[in-house]
């Protein structure tokens, strides 16, 4: 794979934030002054994380070690602390970047498509690999079945057929997301428990799968620069530093915003705003046309391909012609596969509905809301104080407009909320943005 087009960077988001700005019936001096009141507010004036301290992962934490991480304290993401000696003091050193289920769910799907694609019938035989060697996962893309399934993919093999120029024939299950579908418990066993998989580190996928960019700000930050990088330029979640510390201080996210903004329930500017319907706000921003759905008897690891190649961070399940919404699947539940394989050991292949209604039936006290429970929706004519309240209350980055027959017509991001409550100025980022990026020129170079 060509990582270079997964590095972190800071997209041209103009298209889908002029578009926004410009389908919003909002009186332009009440957005002149929310703008210009969010460029006063400070970032020091923002509630700290709920627990009062921000977790860090060290970066020689495994792979499985920090989704446990991430899941017992019900985040979605984590600095990772640089532990190497003679890193320098500055956070440049401290740091070497966010650890998130995004960047999980590339390490993940790229391990399956190497062991698929690398290890094939006529492929592996002409090497003088045997079957011993090549693995729960290459056994799985041969279609074999057997004692030799429960064998270790080990790196010698891995290594002599990536060596050798192996490529999957077309006669064979090349595919590595069915493959590894196909295989279910092994693949997993695999993956947390044989090399080189089992030695990869939180470090490694930091330094080799950048989803976002790690953009510290400081206390003396603007509000209005943190709103505008968690809506127009897509960043999930912003660290905060001290100016003389290299200690990250607070971790705002896009949840945390959208719950201070429905802390100000009583104010007239949000009173206002939030009473009006979505489509004065334009919003859902996606037509009908454009929402990306996964199919109820899709395979799990295609709908989480879906959301990695798109850069989303769940997808509504949907079954019929008529795009009937059943459910739905985040980014995070990734971790169930990875920390609870043996929840789905018994099943040939692992598709959406099973999947859902494995979890529904056996982790019941998750908090995994969009599993268990029906996925939050809304009508087209709900206003945006309703939005608010529904993804506020639950663990979820999304809400999903639909018809009377329950079709998925449109779906409203966090994203979404937040840039229906600002603007931003001409050039107003621009040297930000510029120095932020230089600083991560700097920090990759090294």
């Amino acid at each position: 794979m060509d990582r270079s087009t997964e590095n972190a960077e800071f997209p041209s988001c103009d298209a889908y934030f002029e578009a926004i700005q410009s389908k919003k019936k909002l009186p332009l001096s009440l957005q002149e002054s929310l703008t210009a009141a969010f460029a006063q507010i400070p970032v020091l004036s923002f509630p700290e994380v709920p627990t009062g301290r921000v977790i860090e992962i060290p970066g020689d934490t495994s792979v499985l070690e920090a989704v446990r991480i991430l899941s017992e304290h019900n985040i979605r993401a984590a600095p990772v602390l640089n532990l190497e000696p003679g890193a320098t003091a500055d956070w440049q050193g401290r740091y070497l970047g966010v650890i998130d289920y995004s960047a999980i769910i590339l390490w993940v799907l790229e391990n399956a498509e190497i062991a698929s694609v690398a290890l094939s019938a006529g492929s592996a035989t002409a090497a003088g690999i045997g079957m011993g060697a090549v693995g729960a996962v290459g056994v799985a893309a041969l279609g074999a079945t057997g004692p030799a399934a429960v064998a270790g993919l080990t790196a010698a093999a891995l290594g002599a057929a990536v060596a050798g120029g192996l490529t999957a024939e077309k006669s064979v299950a090349k595919d590595g997301l069915a493959a590894a579908d196909h295989l279910g418990e092994d693949f997993y066993k695999v993956l947390l428990q044989q090399e080189p998989f089992k030695s990869t580190t939180v470090r490694s996928i930091v330094e080799s799968y950048h989803w976002s960019p790690f953009v510290p700000i400081t206390l003396d930050t603007s509000m209005l620069t943190v709103l505008l990088l968690l809506s127009k330029y897509r960043l999930r979640n912003v660290p905060v530093i001290e100016p003389d510390k290299p200690v990250i201080k607070n971790f705002i996210t896009q949840t945390g915003v959208v719950k201070g903004l429905q802390q100000c329930k009583g104010r007239d500017w949000f009173d206002y705003i939030s009473a009006l319907p979505l489509s004065d706000l334009g919003l859902p921003f996606m037509s009908i046309d454009e929402v990306i759905t996964v199919k109820s008897d899709d395979l799990i690891l295609e709908a989480f391909k879906c959301m990695k190649d798109n850069k989303i961070g769940g997808v509504p399940v949907v079954e019929g012609p008529k795009r009937k919404l059943v459910g739905s699947v985040s980014i995070r539940d990734i971790r169930f596969l990875l920390l609870r394989p043996d929840l789905f050991s018994n099943f040939r292949q692992l598709t959406v509905i099973e999947f859902m209604k494995t979890l529904g039936s056996t982790l019941p006290d998750s908090g995994n809301n969009c599993l268990v429970k029906p996925p939050p929706t809304c009508a087209p004519d709900t206003s945006l104080g309703s939005v608010i309240d529904s993804i506020a209350s639950r663990i979820t980055h999304r809400i999903y407009v639909v018809d009377d027959e329950l079709e998925v017509v449109g779906v409203v991001t966090l994203r979404d909320v937040i840039s229906c409550f600002i603007h931003e100025p001409p050039g107003y980022c621009d040297s930000y943005l510029a120095s932020a990026m230089e600083n991560l020129e700097g920090k990759g170079a090294r």
